[in-house]
């Protein structure tokens, strides 16, 4: 039976890549910062590895015995004192150090779609960083680029419940985002695929004025929907640079630039977003 570790096990796409590769037949290490934090009602996870990655000497015997990594480790909201470039390159960079030195037939890491629009953005040139590191290592790999999560899109449904949704720009923009349990699949597939650079999405690509609407719908509002023109934008975002710490700006600036751009990957899957909102809605 081969071993994978999920690095980012506690994150929304690791609950679902552990799913998917237990059943496809895996065996699976886990790996938490802290265990208490790993659930798993399904006794999917064959064993935990309490460890962090931005500390080397915490990951000694991580990846013995282990065939593939599968690592969504990064930051979306910068906390505990991190930088983008401590956890999504430096803490990358030590297990795929490890995978190096232990012969790890092939390295999966989940990064951003557009990446090369967006080289400017802290979060970017940490992961594409760490991108040609693992380019670089001569260890099989794959990267996979996500044309952003359901789990992203809550946002659109938590802003409608309020009454009011802004968008960045005119919303006119395109985007197909994914359900975990779909780009699962698409993590776990790579261990055999050749294919080394795979940019994906969901099955419908809506535009973000859509998504807005679409959350009203859910939430039984009537549609409200502000937009900050991209002119604004210009001019706001020097200024945030200047007078906030990349923990306040880093998250604001990635959002205003991807929702002023088209975000579609390969169409995939078979989860709907109307479904998701659905039943995150249902659960308030």
């Amino acid at each position: 039976m081969k071993k994978v570790l999920v690095a980012g096990a506690t994150g929304y796409l690791g609950r679902y890549v552990i799913k998917e590769l237990k059943k496809q037949g895996f065996w699976v290490r886990a790996l938490a910062r802290n265990s208490k934090m790993v659930v798993d009602p399904g006794g999917d996870i064959d064993e935990v590895f309490e460890g962090d990655v931005t500390n080397p000497e915490t990951l000694s015997g991580i990846l013995n015995g282990i065939d593939y990594v599968i690592s969504s480790i990064g930051i979306t909201r910068q906390k505990d004192g991190f930088t983008y470039m401590d956890v999504d390159y430096r803490g990358n960079k030590n297990l795929l150090d490890i995978a190096i030195k232990t012969n790890v037939s092939k390295f999966i890491f989940v990064s951003v779609i557009n990446a090369h629009l967006l080289s400017e953005l802290k979060i970017i040139q940490a992961k594409e960083r760490f991108v040609d590191e693992l380019k670089a290592s001569k260890l099989d790999y794959a990267v996979i680029r996500p044309a952003g999560f359901f789990s992203d899109m809550l946002e659109f449904l938590d802003m409608a419940e309020k009454g009011k949704v802004y968008l960045f720009g005119d919303g006119e923009n395109e985007i197909n985002p994914i359900h975990g349990r779909d780009l699962a699949e698409i993590c776990v597939d790579a261990i055999y695929e050749k294919e080394t650079d795979i940019t994906v999405g969901g099955p419908v690509v809506y535009t973000y004025k859509e998504i807005a609407e679409l959350a009203f719908k859910i939430a039984e509002k009537k549609v409200s929907i502000s937009s900050i023109p991209e002119w604004m934008i210009r001019i706001i975002l020097p200024f945030m640079r200047r007078l906030t710490s990349p923990k306040r700006y880093g998250p604001i600036e990635f959002m205003m630039k991807v929702t002023t751009m088209d975000v579609i990957g390969e169409l995939y899957g078979k989860e709907r977003l109307e479904n998701h909102f659905q039943k995150n809605y249902a659960r308030h």
